[in-house]
């Protein structure tokens, strides 16, 4: 299985979580490995940033990459749609500090990313193979990947709401780019109308609204269209996840397993990993046959040197 990229650059304007401002997103080809790369656009000179997990300084509400002085935040739906598409090599420019928000799930990024087409490149995709169990926890929050071949994601969250149905609070997805557009990408993200307002006060989230949200209040959802999924709250958790995930640099081969899991456990479940060779090992696979992960057909990606 080779590395792919994008066919043609291809951009987008969407808005701001935080600023509520306007936001030029664009992505562009890159050369066989030179992985994922941030740009910001609107700073003369600014140097890439990688998509690398220890360049991760803030995880509140959000995976955000610091590298230089420069930053770009709420980088983890964009990241979950590029990683369950199987891309390898990518440069994303953004002209502020943050990813736009678009629906608040990874869905309109799948969709652009889509209509740019695919090329496969001629170098073999590199897979970081889990090894060994690796277990991170804080309090009772725990995450960790243990040795599979392929790719399985479970997530339990834990609330104690009306609107978040007991019943719906656990979710897995077995990773295929298929399961991924029809099972994930579309969960949006989600947060408590008293924790908007106090966020608004401190001048954050001023471009949240329920285009871009579920908003839940203290007994009920209260976008009017309700849920895309009955447990689309988990199965959010879990794009999040796949997103901090990507950080590590490569698509993993291994199984996931979280409890009440967020941005700063993931990062650090990433981190951990890393800190040790004897954790994982880099692997590439022949054909795509032999490959435990299904990405998109062949068919729809065109050849490129």
């Amino acid at each position: 299985m080779n590395q792919r990229t994008i066919k043609t650059a291809i951009a987008v304007t969407g808005t701001g979580l935080h600023s509520g401002q306007p936001v030029d997103l664009e992505f562009h080809p890159q050369p066989i490995n030179t992985g994922i790369i941030f740009e910001r656009s609107d700073i003369v000179g600014s140097e890439p940033i990688p998509a690398s997990a220890f360049l991760v300084q803030d995880t509140m509400m959000s995976s955000n990459l610091v590298f230089g002085g420069t930053r770009v935040g709420t980088v983890e739906h964009l990241l979950s749609a590029v990683a369950g598409l199987g891309i390898d090599n990518l440069l994303i420019r953004v002209s502020a500090s943050e990813i736009p928000i678009m629906d608040g799930s990874a869905a309109p990024f799948v969709g652009l990313l889509l209509q740019a087409g695919f090329c496969e490149q001629e170098a073999l995709k590199r897979f970081i193979k889990i090894v060994r169990p690796v277990r991170v926890k804080v309090d009772d929050k725990w995450a960790e990947l243990r040795p599979y071949n392929g790719f399985e994601l479970n997530f339990e969250i834990d609330f104690d709401h009306p609107a978040i149905n007991k019943d719906f609070q656990h979710a897995q997805l077995q990773f295929s780019t298929q399961n991924f557009i029809e099972q994930l990408s579309s969960a949006r993200t989600f947060g408590f109308l008293r924790d908007i307002e106090a966020l608004r006060q401190n001048n954050l989230a001023l471009g949240g609204s329920m285009d871009n949200a579920i908003v839940i209040d203290d007994a009920s959802i209260l976008n009017e269209e309700g849920l895309r999924f009955h447990d689309e709250f988990v199965r959010h958790k879990i794009l999040d996840a796949l997103g901090d995930l990507y950080l590590i640099g490569y698509p993993i081969l291994g199984r996931f397993n979280a409890y009440k899991s967020g941005h700063a456990l993931n990062n650090m479940l990433v981190r951990e990993i890393l800190s040790d060779p004897n954790n994982f090992e880099i692997v590439t696979f022949d054909d795509n046959v032999s490959c435990p992960i299904e990405y998109l057909p062949l068919n729809r990606i065109t050849v490129e040197g």
